[in-house]
């Protein structure tokens, strides 16, 4: 039987100033140079979620999470569609707007909105509770607002905004041929380049600063859907408030460190990866993602008023709902108990901002020890120098296996497969494309990188007439000689800028091309061939490349993984994944663990003593090597203090 939190009794602590430490740690401790932490709407209620148990939930975090860190409580997205018959995540015209066009709060779920002051009283009630209130906004303006035409707000006189002896609306400066790809009936871009479209803006967020919110997660604008124009405008916008208020971005979908490098200073926090749901493919598919940004220097980056981190996405633990479900929790999580240990390990390590996403007020006691393990929340915000770190695993683990009879690691052979995604302008691996011509077409776009290396035919996208008669670009369409482009039927499909829905993890990372049926619009048509051999999107900013993927198994669910940090006070954090369906004996000497930690005297004969947290198996000397059968899916985390 379920243990609830009513059994625990948690010190608190009060988190009301933007410098107050986590829990009780020492005073003086810089806020905006940990990691955020908090919890989340999405995974326990999608978007059907209401005042009552926003705050029955917030009160939840206020008395058992807050002393752990946990200080923020997020409204995740669609708080300003009413749930009605008809209405889910990509319907039109359940939304309710205000005069100006700009999204209020849904009335019959949030009844203190009535009034007309918005979320002004639900972040009085969440501040009273010494936590702080996040909400989810979209890019840009709402379909709705510029299928009504509503006027723009000018924040200076009150009154609708006038430019050149005009007043200015929502269709002077919505670009409906940038609606977000996985909501196209939700939102577009504005055009910031026109005065009209930036007063939008900040009539947008000044009213968010009103009332009183303190977390912006900004959608659709980053990923697959990089908006850098939007982003460096609302980032200044936030900048020049009287009190901080976070910035997170999302989606995480084609996110590189290269991309992440234009955020430099803007943002606070940042998608990289799809949306991560409660399956052993999501969980694996972030090995690799956390490892390129730990690798580039960038936990932490410089961000606004502080710090920026790379974000994971939320911890889908405990009572759950479904995505795009229209309705709340009503199932439990789906890992095992080892799975979410790796889970909740590799996020701490990889010091990811922890959100997590089960319904708080049904948490059970194995959830609630998880995401409050003292060791996994040091590590998250103080630990230094961490790494992915597959050299320390000693060369013997493959005789070890052997001689134990537990599996070895699966091998990959040789054999290349190539997938299209998009990927930042900025990156040095997307000038890869050139003109050729082709027969009855006048020209075919080749990928020629790394093939006449691999002595194969290229890949090529062949290009045909505009879809749309205004357009004056071409619609590049595949037709790969294999399977990657062409359906069985001989339809031919349009490489798209954008995913037509949110992805989750494991989706991004078994996703063949960006590719779907030829259509007619700009998410499809903006394609263009650079004088620097990159193909470029006019409807994301994004560029397309081709990686090359080793291997036919799913060499990002198998194997074996090593993590590695220091801590504040010397000590040394190692962690072990296991990513193999069966147990695996994986083991790193303290030798090779010097050679990832320069200045560290971990020679042979080090005095290393710790212990292994999930186990609680102690180690009073630690001589030559740390070694440890792991359970499928699962990790073993070393503490080690070595004179």
């Amino acid at each position: 039987m379920k243990t609830t939190l009513s059994l625990f009794c948690c010190s608190l602590s009060l988190l009301f100033c933007f410098y107050l430490p986590r829990g009780s740690l020492s005073a003086g401790v810089d806020r905006c140079k940990l990691p955020p932490r908090g919890w989340n709407s999405y995974d326990s209620f999608c978007w059907t979620i209401s005042e009552d148990d926003f705050l029955k939930s917030a009160k939840v975090v206020a008395k058992y999470l807050k002393s752990h860190g946990y200080e923020y409580v997020v409204l995740d997205y669609l708080w300003y569609r009413r749930l009605v018959p008809g209405a889910y995540t990509d319907s039109l015209g359940f939304d309710v707007i205000d005069q100006w066009g700009r999204m209020v709060p849904a009335p019959d779920r949030w009844h203190s909105a009535k009034s007309g002051n918005g979320f002004a009283e639900v972040a009085k009630e969440v501040h009273s509770l010494g936590l702080k209130f996040g909400i989810h906004v979209m890019r840009g303006l709402s379909r709705q607002a510029f299928d009504a035409n509503t006027p723009i707000l000018d924040i200076n006189t009150g009154r609708a905004y006038e430019e050149s002896g005009r007043e200015w609306r929502a269709q002077d400066i919505g670009i409906k041929e940038r609606s977000c790809a996985w909501m196209p009936h939700g939102f577009m871009s504005v055009n910031t380049s026109l005065p009209a479209g930036r007063a939008f803006l900040s009539s947008l967020y000044h009213q968010y600063a009103e009332w009183g919110v303190d977390f912006i997660k900004h959608d659709c604008v980053f990923g697959d859907d990089f908006n850098l124009e939007e982003i460096t405008y609302v980032s200044g916008l936030l900048k020049k408030f009287d009190r901080p208020i976070l910035y997170s971005l999302s989606p995480g979908t084609s996110v590189t460190p290269t991309m992440a490098k234009e955020l430099k200073g803007l943002a606070n926090m940042y998608r990289v990866t799809g949306d991560d749901w409660d399956s052993w493919g999501d969980v694996a598919s972030h090995f690799d993602v956390a490892r390129d940004f730990a690798k580039a220097e960038m936990v932490p980056g410089e961000g606004l008023l502080g710090s920026s981190w790379p974000d994971l996405d939320m911890l889908p633990l405990g009572w759950l709902t479904d995505a795009g479900a229209n309705q709340g929790p009503h199932r439990q999580c789906n890992l095992t108990l080892d799975e979410q240990r790796t889970q909740m390990t590799l996020w701490s390590m990889a010091r990811s901002p922890l959100m997590f996403g089960g319904d708080v007020r049904q948490i059970d006691e194995t959830t609630y020890k998880l995401i409050t393990n003292p060791t996994l929340l040091e590590i998250n915000d103080y630990s230094s120098n961490n790494m992915e770190a597959w050299k320390i695993l000693g060369p013997e683990r493959n005789h070890l296996m052997r001689r134990s009879k537990i599996s070895m690691l699966k091998r990959v052979n040789n054999h290349h497969t190539r997938v299209v995604g998009v990927t930042s302008c900025k990156d040095p691996n997307a000038n890869g494309w050139s003109v050729e011509s082709l027969g009855q077409y006048h020209e075919q776009i080749c990928w020629r990188k790394e093939d006449e290396q691999l002595n194969r035919e290229p890949l090529c996208l062949y290009k045909r007439k505009p879809l749309l008669a205004s357009s004056n670009e071409h619609v590049l369409y595949g037709q790969d000689n294999r399977r990657l482009f062409t359906s069985d039927d001989g339809v031919k499909s349009c490489l798209d800028a954008s995913p037509r829905h949110k992805l989750t993890s494991s989706e991004w990372k078994k996703k063949q091309p960006s590719f779907s049926t030829c259509r007619g619009d700009a998410n499809q048509q903006m394609w263009k061939l650079s004088s620097n051999a990159t193909l470029r999107s006019s409807y994301s900013g994004l560029c397309a490349r081709v990686k090359q993927v080793k291997g036919t198994n799913d060499v990002r669910t198998s194997g074996v993984r090593s993590w590695i940090a220091t801590g504040r006070q010397g000590e040394i954090y190692v962690a072990f994944f296991n990513l193999n369906v069966e147990k695996t004996l994986i083991s790193a000497k303290l030798s090779d663990m010097a050679k990832v930690l320069p200045g560290r005297n971990l020679e042979d004969k080090a005095d290393c003593k710790g212990r292994e947290v999930w186990s609680g198996q102690r180690y009073e000397a630690v001589a030559d090597s740390l070694e440890m059968v792991v359970d499928k899916h699962g990790c073993a985390l070393f503490t080690l203090n070595c004179s």
